[in-house]
């Protein structure tokens, strides 16, 4: 039974949750403005204590979304849940992005990709049953007409993220369920961190980094 305060910042989508015993208590996000992490997170933390009525020093532990997803969002979350943990002397609890975002779909059978834009036809994907339980691991994949034929010729298959975009262009079948607009939120991380903080599955804040998945690479501005 834990208070938890959940950020997440993989993606454009910047959300604060506090949850306890895993059920969200107030979330705090804006997608609005794109990557503004730097400028906005802070605000909302402080937001998320402040209607919730509680003290910084009450909860129990940080959770942050451990990625894939953008470098720089990435990079702010972590920093910042790094330093809150620092300061309150609190464990941090990391939180495959994929796995919240799968969390999105409430499914009673098939199967779950949560996907992220990775540019051009890529997408950072893994599958999970309708128990959102992984059954295959994290993949940076190309997207063709051919991805996921063998699931979707037996198994409802709900596609969720802002990858969908790009996969409803190549797939056309009856079992294909494109769920499009979706974000990672914290909303969802309240129960996996919950469950994490039971099981003492914290991570070391000194040495803890970001799943980028792929290596970051800087792009030269046009002259």
């Amino acid at each position: 039974m834990a208070l938890v305060l959940n950020i997440e910042t993989a993606t454009t989508n910047c959300s604060v949750s506090l949850s306890k015993d895993g059920e969200t208590l107030v979330l705090k996000e804006d997608n609005s403005a794109g990557y503004s992490h730097a400028e906005t997170l802070h605000v909302f933390i402080k937001d998320v204590f402040e209607a919730a009525n509680i003290n910084t020093l009450d909860i129990d532990a940080v959770a942050v979304s451990k990625g894939p997803g953008s470098y720089t969002g990435l990079r702010i979350g972590v920093s910042s849940a790094k330093g809150l943990c620092y300061a309150l002397n609190k464990p941090l609890i990391s939180v495959s992005t994929l796995e919240s975002l799968s969390r999105q779909v409430k499914a009673e059978e098939g199967i779950i990709i949560p996907m992220l834009d990775a540019r051009r036809m890529e997408v950072y994907s893994a599958i999970f049953n309708h128990n959102h339980e992984l059954i295959r691991e994290i993949k940076a994949e190309i997207l063709t007409e051919d991805s996921y034929a063998d699931l979707l010729k037996e198994n409802k298959v709900y596609f969720v993220g802002n990858g969908v975009a790009k996969t409803k262009q190549l797939i056309n079948h009856p079992n294909a369920i494109f769920i499009d607009g979706k974000l990672p939120s914290a909303n969802e991380m309240g129960s996996i961190s919950e469950m994490k903080h039971k099981k003492s599955d914290i991570e070391d804040v000194a040495y803890f980094e970001p799943y980028y998945l792929k290596d970051f690479v800087a792009i030269k501005k046009k002259a």
